[in-house]
């Protein structure tokens, strides 16, 4: 009964912050522009303020 309502759900969610993180280390092209993103992502870039 409540499975089509869970689906709707979890496709309406906004991704938690952890999730656009690795998202978008995993866009990186070389190793080089991951190391750029690792320290955008520990310098607090998708962390609320």
């Amino acid at each position: 009964m409540f499975g089509p309502i869970k689906k709707i759900a979890r496709a309406l969610r906004a991704p938690s912050a952890q999730e656009r993180e690795m998202a978008y280390l995993n866009g990186s092209h070389d190793r080089i522009d991951l190391e750029y993103r690792q320290r955008q992502v520990d310098r607090g870039l998708f962390r609320a303020r």
